[in-house]
């Protein structure tokens, strides 16, 4: 019996007990240590940061150029084409829904938090060399935060995400962090201990970026309504917060991508855009038009010297500056890939990599430049007139940065608003996406087409809660912050791996397509059968048809097929798949008496290398316009034989052809598939 893959995904479906054990036990006993221990954990743990950043410092710089290097290289190579799934598949998402998915997951609260604040930062307290409220302050401020949000950021989730996403949809593999490195370590070990050390790693980095990006929500939050409302800033008040947050995220996990997730990040990408127009709108347009403009022109222009500026001869002052800044940022983007990159792959099927690459690296680009233009600079221009306070607020208390802001503008309460609702909603973005790729990373038995039971969902949704309610209460998420940004380290090696892993698999994909230009003869005769050749190219037929022409044709020939391979030696299959999805294998030479035939697959096995695929199914299509069967003019759709490989739909049909015919085009298939191997060796 054969069932969908939904169906047999969801019978399948179990908690890996080893990642959720394992990365339940180790973040409970992290989380203990930094509430019982706030001190001390937050000393041993800065120093540790401050370690990571003095010593690897030049490595990160590098690393990280080098990712986005690579993903840029993948979109303009001639891989770029290939479909994160197989040939056939269309877009999971219709495009405008996933951008506002990748805006919501991979910025989040943090454009909120920081717009504002850090260039006014930048501004007020410059690297070394630079005068603190300087006209060239002024220039770099806006230049050094496109460099912190811009393309080497979005390159690492970039590089996770087609990877995680390429091995899922293309390769058929769970959706985790461990199936990319199949390739490197073998299928045994990454579905052994290894596979689960990672996964259970990669939890725990999620969990702990989860919990501090919680806490800055709630200090975002907490600021928004004390300034709207004259609410004032409490542990009861966050505790309310994170309570109605987690509550409001759970349902949207229960939802599911399609619905809750989707739905909120659309509006989040609508409500932003609106908030950012007013801004543009009230505040001094042409000037920060003129800004934005040169900001862009300064970024691209120095981007290549502050790729690798590590501020080798600035002294301590520039190195302390550095790990405070740029190290951190590229640590901390890095321990936020397990959980963003997992969530875009999630949304990602369909795709191609190059509209996979471009759009994950330039569609939330270009409203980076926009709202830390606006925001920034709207900011810079009132301190440099005289707005001394703004600029305290800032540096003091970032998280009333922007609040801060509209208060110089039109509307500042109706602005500040919107700032708390748009806050909230971003919150519960990075909850649900949380909850379900926390719960994902912790199932065993996962397909590319899954997610995890909704109870393993709202689980997760509860515990990151508990986490930052503990946390809150401890002060602990200076500690959590520095756990983070530490853990970034060993994962960019698991990242440098997954771009050897790309490169090995991509240079398959261009062996398989140059074994498939192998020459072969046409297989129809052009001679006394051009009559019913021309008669197969302008028919339309039937479900019946079709399905007498599988029963009668297509698999007398696969089992002729299969017969003779199996002869042989060879490891071969031949399952057939009936209306009710229910799949029987069949041995050779014996046929299909009974029930409706769907599709048929040929299967042989060569070893460790990769199987030959040939199968045939039919498939319901869109009738075109012109017609020779006039019994067929009205109707609306028409039924193929379809030819599917290992990649998906070869997109042609094969009704109409002969056994014999039938016969040559999979001798053609295994032929090139045997080139491939061959290249492949």
């Amino acid at each position: 019996m054969y069932s969908s893959p939904s169906e047999d995904a969801t019978k399948s479906l179990t908690l890996n007990k080893t990642v959720f054990l394992g990365s339940a036990i180790i973040s409970i006993l992290l989380i203990i240590w930094t509430i019982m221990f706030p001190d001390y954990s937050e000393t041993l743990l800065s120093a540790g940061m401050a370690w990571v950043s003095e010593s690897f410092g030049w490595y990160y710089m590098l690393v990280v150029a080098a990712y986005s290097i690579f993903a840029l290289f993948v979109g303009f190579s001639k891989y770029g084409d290939i479909k994160l799934g197989q040939d056939h598949e269309k877009a999971q998402f219709p495009f405008l829904a996933w951008a506002a998915m990748l805006f919501s997951a991979g910025i989040g609260i943090d454009l909120l938090f920081f717009g504002a604040s850090e260039p006014l930062m930048h501004y007020l307290t410059p690297h070394t060399g630079l005068e603190p409220g300087s006209e060239a302050a002024m220039r770099e401020a806006l230049s050094q935060t496109f460099l912190h949000w811009g393309l080497h950021g979005w390159g690492i989730y970039a590089l996770i995400g087609m990877a995680l996403a390429y091995f899922a949809y293309r390769k058929n593999m769970p959706l985790a962090l461990r199936s990319p490195l199949t390739p490197i370590f073998g299928e045994r070990l990454v579905k052994g201990w290894l596979g689960d050390g990672i996964d259970t790693f990669g939890v725990v980095c999620t969990l702990m970026g989860i919990a501090t990006s919680l806490g800055i929500g709630v200090l975002q939050a907490n600021a928004g309504l004390t300034h709207v409302f004259g609410i004032e800033s409490s542990k009861m008040v966050q505790s309310l917060i994170i309570l109605g947050v987690v509550a409001a995220a759970a349902i949207s996990a229960m939802t599911g991508v399609e619905r809750g997730v989707r739905r909120l990040s659309e509006f989040n990408m609508l409500s932003s855009i609106l908030l950012l127009i007013a801004i543009l709108v009230m505040g001094n347009t042409v000037y920060l038009l003129n800004t934005f403009t040169q900001s862009i022109g300064q970024y691209f222009q120095t981007i290549v010297f502050k790729t690798f500026d590590v501020y080798a001869y600035d002294g301590s002052a520039g190195a302390d500056w550095k790990s405070g800044w740029t190290i951190f940022f590229w640590a901390w983007w890095v321990a936020w890939a397990p959980f963003v990159g997992l969530f875009i792959a999630r949304i990602s099927r369909g795709r191609t990599l190059r509209e996979f690459v471009f759009g994950v690296m330039f569609i939330p680009l270009g409203f980076i430049f926009a709202w830390f233009s606006i925001f920034g600079n709207s900011a810079i221009d009132l301190v440099a007139n005289g707005a001394t306070e703004l600029g305290e607020i800032a540096i003091n208390d970032a998280a009333m940065g922007m609040f801060a802001l509209f208060e110089y503008f039109p509307f500042s309460d109706v602005l500040s608003f919107a700032g708390v609702v748009i806050g909230l909603i971003f919150f519960v973005t990075s909850a649900d996406s949380g909850a379900l790729v926390l719960a994902n990373l912790s199932s065993r038995g996962m397909t590319n087409d899954t997610d995890a039971p909704v109870w393993l969902r709202l689980f997760w949704a509860a515990a990151t809660g508990l986490i930052t309610l503990g946390l809150l209460f401890a002060g602990g998420f200076a500690s959590l912050q520095s756990v983070s940004v530490i853990a970034g380290l060993p994962f960019s090696l698991i990242l440098v791996l997954y771009m050897m892993s790309m490169w090995k698999s991509l240079k398959e994909e261009g062996n398989k397509r140059k074994a498939s230009t192998l020459g072969t003869a046409n297989v129809l005769d052009s001679g006394k059968s051009w009559k019913a050749r021309l008669q197969r190219i302008v028919s339309f037929p039937g479900h019946a048809q079709v399905e007498r022409f599988l029963q009668n044709t297509v698999m007398p020939a696969m089992t002729e097929v299969e017969k003779e391979l199996k002869a042989g030696g060879l490891n071969t299959s031949l399952d057939i798949r009936n209306l009710d999805n229910i799949s029987e294998s069949i041995d050779a030479g014996k046929g299909q008496d009974e029930g409706q035939i769907d599709g048929v697959k040929l299967r042989v096995g060569h070893g460790d290398e990769d199987d030959f695929v040939y199968e045939v199914n039919l498939i319901k299509a869109e009738r075109p316009n012109f017609t020779l069967n006039t019994s067929t003019k009205h109707a609306e759709f028409y039924y193929r034989a379809e030819v599917f490989l290992s990649d998906g739909s070869q997109e042609y049909d094969l009704v109409g052809y002969t056994k014999e015919q039938v016969l040559v085009d999979i001798l053609h298939q295994y032929e090139c598939h045997l080139q491939y191997l061959h290249l492949e060796r």
